[in-house]
């Protein structure tokens, strides 16, 4: 008994140095954030901190700028999401296929999500330019004569970040429910076939109940990452035109750095934090089903 005690104690002073670390990277941001949410902390004012409760997530209800980022942060993750969890297990399906050339093609699938986000935003900004831009050179093509900014509208500028952030990331979402293919076995395939069932048969029943779970989990962390980013918008259109290409996460920063409003900041930080935890939860539950 006494040796286990001492083990357990040796096991815990092993560990401590990465508790308190993390503690203290984690734990500690969090509470601070947290704390000063209730205080008027701007900057700009040059006056002292003051403690003002609920006052900053009382703005939080009636900032139109805000307001305008919630509504394209709900936009850009959901449907971002949706062609991520369609074209993502499509994509998976085909480079699961036996054909010559697929671990060439696999491996430079993988290139768009190994470029920073940032340098893919500055490329976009180019590609999509009138006059310069590779998108629109393309289809001058085929259509001749054809102008368009597409940065400067804002239908067309959210567009055109949703199409940039799937092009960035879809890969890496495919490559992962490839893992996942990789361990259904053929045998229930061919005994599918046998029975009589179709390809689309056994994709419903055999391929998406096995890789559900993987795609559950894939959705919490690629969800959680769409409502955390700003260096996209930042490169690309930095929130224009207007505020129409604004993400919660690039509001956060600009009242943090640019406006100087730090108690404001953190209340739409904690506000985020917050909603985050409640989709984190309701997914986790979801995953639970098929266990």
């Amino acid at each position: 008994m006494e040796k286990k005690k001492r083990k357990l104690w040796i096991a815990w002073l092993l560990v401590l140095p990465v508790v308190l670390v993390r503690g203290f990277t984690t734990i500690y941001p969090i509470i601070m954030t947290f704390i000063n949410s209730t205080y008027d902390m701007s900057l700009l004012k040059g006056e002292e901190f003051h403690f003002v409760g609920l006052g900053n997530y009382m703005r939080i209800l009636t900032d139109p700028k805000l307001i305008t980022s919630v509504k394209f942060t709900a936009i850009f993750t959901i449907v971002s999401m949706t062609f991520h969890l369609v074209l993502g297990v499509c994509l998976a399906l085909m480079l699961n296929m036996k054909f010559k050339g697929k671990k060439f093609l696999r491996t430079i699938v993988l290139i768009p999500w190994a470029m920073p986000m940032v340098v893919a935003g500055l490329a976009a900004r180019w590609a999509f330019n009138d006059t310069y831009g590779l998108i629109n050179d393309l289809i001058r093509r085929i259509v001749p004569g054809f102008h368009f900014d597409w940065l400067v509208k804002s239908g067309s500028a959210r567009a055109a970040v949703i199409a940039v952030d799937l092009w960035k990331d879809l890969p890496f979402f495919a490559i992962l429910v490839l893992a996942a293919l990789q361990f259904i076995s053929s045998d229930i395939y061919e005994a599918a076939k046998i029975d009589g069932a179709g390809s689309i048969r056994a994709f419903f029943s055999i391929t998406l109940p096995n890789i559900m779970k993987t795609i559950l989990s894939l959705s919490i962390f690629f969800t959680l990452w769409r409502m955390t980013s700003f260096d996209l918008v930042y490169a690309m259109t930095s929130g224009g035109p207007g505020d129409s290409t604004t993400l919660v996460a690039y509001r956060i920063m600009q009242e943090a750095f640019t406006n100087l409003n730090l108690g404001y900041a953190s209340a739409i930080a904690v506000c985020l934090f917050l909603v985050m935890v409640v989709l984190s939860f309701i997914q986790l539950r979801a995953i639970k089903k098929f266990d």
